[in-house]
């Protein structure tokens, strides 16, 4: 019988370093008002969020990846030389053809990538840190740069007051290498095919979700998953420093972790709330607001983060990772 041989990595992975970019115009919940039936207090009722930022129409996604695909290696004190393998998680790419992994991983500099994109939606980041962490494991790959990356803006209905005030453009990123010892747990995914109706996109044009729907889905889900997720790295709520959830809304962000304290999470557990000046920002939101926790001290380099993402599909992913 003829042998195929195999490779095999470190022993464990960790994030190395994260990255984030944030286009330069700010969109306030009074500019919404002018250009459609809405107010700031309302959507500040209805979806927690009081500012979102707003790509310019010449900025692309593989822009706004590059850009915070460069600070998290430039974070991690490595060299495009020293990354084989980029993934970006997205749903807002013009076109499938051609991916926006070859072009971010060349215009950053990493020659010869392996490189390819990821769908999963608003869980996209959570999926691709799995794969990344397990790529890394398997000796598929040494480092790992992932990008999640959104230019929702392309794909909403500018005068839409159910979904144009909710989503954002942005992207988030982070470096995945070997490690002595396990600082990225195991991923925890799955879907929910069955509901594949409650966002899509209509008439092939703009991105469309039954809000209600949606939110009672995540509202009861979602924190169980999240526990999975404990579970499979071998902790307890109680060992959990920050709590990251997908910036879908700031009432489902803290239903999850209201449901978490009660099963037994610390009351002083850190809750994400980059959404409010953020807005939802699909696949980049959970590297976003990691970064930003960073920058205004909330997060501590050796935290311990619980991860969990949730969007179209409907898919679902989560994990523990230690802050870098």
């Amino acid at each position: 019988m003829t042998t195929i041989r195999q490779t095999s990595g470190p022993p464990a992975t960790q994030i190395l370093g994260v990255g984030s970019y944030q286009p330069e115009r700010i969109v306030t919940n009074d500019e919404l008002s002018q250009i459609m039936d809405t107010s700031d207090q309302w959507i500040r009722d209805r979806v927690g969020i009081v500012e979102r930022r707003f790509a310019a129409k010449d900025e692309r996604l593989v822009d706004m990846a590059v850009e915070a695909g460069s600070k998290a290696l430039s974070d991690a004190g490595l060299e495009p030389s020293d990354v084989d393998t980029v993934i970006v998680p997205n749903c807002t790419m013009p076109s499938p053809i051609p991916n926006a992994a070859a072009q971010v991983a060349d215009r950053i500099g990493v020659k010869a990538a392996g490189a390819f994109d990821l769908n999963a939606a608003c869980a996209g980041f959570c999926y691709a840190l799995g794969v990344a962490s397990d790529l890394v494991k398997s000796g598929s790959s040494q480092r790992v740069l992932v990008i999640g990356a959104e230019k929702l803006t392309d794909v909403v209905d500018p005068v839409d007051r159910a979904n144009a005030i909710i989503f954002a453009d942005g992207a988030g990123a982070a470096v995945v290498g070997p490690a002595d010892e396990p600082r990225i747990g195991p991923v925890v995914w799955g879907s929910a095919g069955d509901l594949v109706d409650t966002i899509y996109m209509r008439e092939h044009k703009y991105i469309y979700q039954e809000g209600q729907s949606v939110f009672r889905w995540a509202t009861t889900k979602i924190a169980p998953i999240a526990q999975r997720a404990v579970e499979a790295a071998g902790l307890s709520l109680a060992d959990i420093d920050v709590l990251i959830p997908h910036q879908a809304n700031l009432r489902i962000v803290e239903a999850i972790g209201k449901k978490l304290k009660a099963k037994g999470a610390r009351e002083d557990l850190v809750v994400a709330d980059d959404i409010v000046h953020s807005g939802n920002t699909s696949s980049a939101s959970i590297p976003l607001a990691l970064d930003h926790m960073r920058q205004k001290g909330r997060v501590s380099s050796g935290d311990v983060v619980l991860a969990v993402g949730f969007g179209a599909g409907l898919s679902y992913a989560g994990q523990i990772f230690v802050a870098p």
